[in-house]
């Protein structure tokens, strides 16, 4: 099976379907990421902050498979911000995934409280691209206000904004602040994860009966269904499992439609309410994270 391709803003393509490895051990990460790689997984996310880069270089070594056909996307974490900091932190992440070139660079938070920081880490990523030391740049939970000042002190516009989208957590304005500027929506945690209801009580988008219908319709589960529900409306999706019956699943969902009626039963399920951090609240006090030389 071929996985469809988005071309990103700067004529970069990359797969709609990816692989993730957030919260992944680095001791079963090998095992996962062969195993996507082998079902046929060609682009594989992780970050710095992750702790499992060099797991994610080790499976694609392992694998068989070549490395031009590998799309690698990892992270700068806040720690390493700054022009200098980004810079040292691009070759730290390149050592641990045994490559030269990375194929996306993204900065994994807004940083706002110190909005400087991430400008010149910005301005570093820009450097790298500008080197061919990285294929595409981008950033992760921006919101719209962030992409906005970030537009107004750089040059080349972010490829790729990741950003926690579900059907319980839309968030329809960052989707449409992306699209005006001509960047592609990544979605993290594309079938729920860790879900909330606007009451404030939490349960599994695998259980909505809504999404249990409209998969059960097309022979195919909650989570496919989901899936589909962000490929059918553009965004690129990066699911996560430890589970080979899961990671082959996850894959298998290019073979079916939503109907526009179906597409907006799941949009009506927005709640609202976000599952991960707030954006706005994350600091390198609260959130600081040393990156490990090796």
């Amino acid at each position: 099976m071929t996985i469809p391709l988005l071309t990103l803003n700067n004529e970069t393509t990359m797969p709609a379907l990816g692989f993730g490895v957030f919260q992944t051990p680095p001791d079963a990460t090998i095992t996962a990421v062969e195993a996507a790689l082998q079902t046929g997984y060609q682009h594989i996310d992780t970050a710095a902050a992750y702790q499992n880069e060099r797991e994610v270089g080790e499976a694609i070594r392992r694998s068989g498979v070549d490395r031009a056909d590998v799309f690698i996307e990892t992270k700068i974490w806040i720690t390493d911000y700054g022009y200098d900091a980004t810079l040292h932190a691009f070759g730290k992440s390149a050592r641990k995934l045994g490559v030269g070139q990375i194929d996306l660079l993204i900065l994994h938070q807004a940083l706002p409280g110190e909005f400087t920081l991430t400008i010149e880490a910005y301005k570093a990523l820009e450097t790298l691209l500008a080197d061919g030391r990285v294929r595409a740049i981008g950033v992760s939970n921006f919101m719209p206000d962030h992409l906005t000042r970030l537009r107004d002190e750089t040059s080349v516009v972010p490829a790729i904004n990741q950003i926690e989208v579900h059907p319980y957590f839309r968030q329809s304005d960052v989707l449409t602040a992306n699209a005006e500027h001509g960047i592609v929506s990544q979605a993290w945690s594309p079938i729920g994860g860790i879900t909330f209801y606007r009451d404030g009580s939490h349960g599994s988008t695998l259980d909505d009966p809504t999404i249990k219908s409209i998969a059960a319709a097309h022979g195919k589960s909650p989570a496919q269904a989901m899936l589909r529900w962000h490929l059918q409306q553009g965004r690129q999706v990066i699911p996560k499992s430890v589970t080979p019956s899961r990671i082959t699943e996850n894959f298998d969902v290019f073979d079916f439609d939503l109907t526009e009626d179906q597409l907006a039963a799941i949009d009506a399920l927005d709640t609202g309410v976000r599952g991960g951090p707030e954006p706005d609240h994350i600091t390198r006090e609260t959130f600081g994270l040393e990156i490990s030389e090796a």
